[in-house]
């Protein structure tokens, strides 16, 4: 998935500098605290103890329900051949996010609106009459979500919908399987807020990457949302939207002491920070707030901008990703 902050291209960096401080994995409990796609905790996952994943955004829960806790082989060839063969319904998705229903909205093509519909409809009545076990829920509903998106019709986030469809946009829905690493390990996933989250777990890592800016992921994100819960609700505005928490860390009033609060509460030996030279706190104020609690370093490396940026104006099309360490 295209995905705003996503540390899949920095997982190489962020596990080697990660290692050299903490060591070896095997032994220890790795806490992702906002998980998105997962992508730090998957990097983690077989080398560790245990993963704890978690993100307020449901469809970030359903990723790592599928990522993170699933762990041991499924038998799911069968249920995806099956999906991949139903018709399209004109469902929640279709009557509201496509051009062809007469909503004025154009998320999806109304082909794959449909068929979004169908399937998701079929995951939820084998889950409700016991066809399919929570596993196989969470690998399915994660490969809908996955392969939606790779056919929406926007510049990688929700925010808007372009007026035409795309040349993605107008391929036919497919069903390519979200597959995941498997190990010995039970892991933890949660759909919480991190820091009435914190108080209750505790392990050895600790890996934030908390939103930067002002952006909110609830927002961005809640085409994916929806099609993961598949509720009725009150759509909002041009765009559909759903009510959706504002993080406290997107405002700048609000997000040092917050992040205090994190830091002051975790209990955990060694904490990382990801955060960038263009988030709302600086360097130096992220350094004040975790040297009252232990030892603090932090190292960094350039990172090219993420595309569905292109069109805003920037001075540069790097950033810097700084990553800020404490030992407690």
């Amino acid at each position: 998935m295209n995905y705003i902050g996503s540390k899949y291209k920095l997982s190489k960096f962020i596990k080697s500098e990660i290692k050299k401080i903490v060591g070896e994995m095997k032994d220890k409990v790795f806490c992702d605290l906002f998980a998105g796609t997962g992508a730090i905790g998957r990097t983690f996952k077989t080398e560790s103890k245990k993963i704890i994943a978690n993100d307020i955004e449901y469809y970030s829960y359903v990723l790592n329900q599928n990522y993170i806790g699933n762990h041991k082989e499924l038998d799911w060839q069968e249920s995806v051949d099956e999906l991949k063969n139903l018709k399209g319904v004109r469902g929640f998705i279709y009557k509201n996010y496509c051009a062809g229903s007469g909503s004025e909205r154009q998320y999806f093509s109304d082909e794959n609106g449909k068929k979004i519909d169908a399937i998701r409809r079929k995951i939820e009545q084998w889950k409700t009459i016991g066809l399919i076990n929570k596993n196989l829920y969470y690998f399915l509903l994660t490969t809908l979500i996955e392969n939606a998106d790779a056919v929406a019709n926007t510049t990688s986030v929700y925010g808007a919908f372009l007026k035409h469809l795309k040349k993605s946009a107008q391929k036919t829905l497919n069903l390519k399987p979200a597959l995941f690493d498997f190990n010995e390990a039970e892991h933890e996933v949660f759909n919480e807020n991190a820091n009435s989250l914190i108080n209750k777990i505790e392990g050895d890592v600790l890996y934030l990457d908390p939103p930067y800016n002002a952006r909110q992921y609830g927002a961005n994100y809640h085409l994916l949302n929806t099609i993961a819960r598949y509720d009725k609700f009150v759509l909002n505005g041009k765009t559909g939207l759903r009510n959706y928490e504002r993080s406290l860390y997107c405002q700048k009033k609000e997000v040092s002491n917050i992040f205090e609060n994190l830091i002051k509460n975790a209990k955990f030996k060694y904490i990382f920070l990801s955060y960038n030279n263009e988030g709302l706190m600086d360097s130096e104020t992220v350094k004040i707030i975790m040297s009252k609690y232990g030892k603090y370093g932090k190292c960094e490396t350039n990172y090219q901008r993420y595309k569905a940026d292109n069109n805003r104006q920037h001075v540069a099309n790097k950033t810097t990703e700084f990553l800020h360490f404490l030992e407690k």
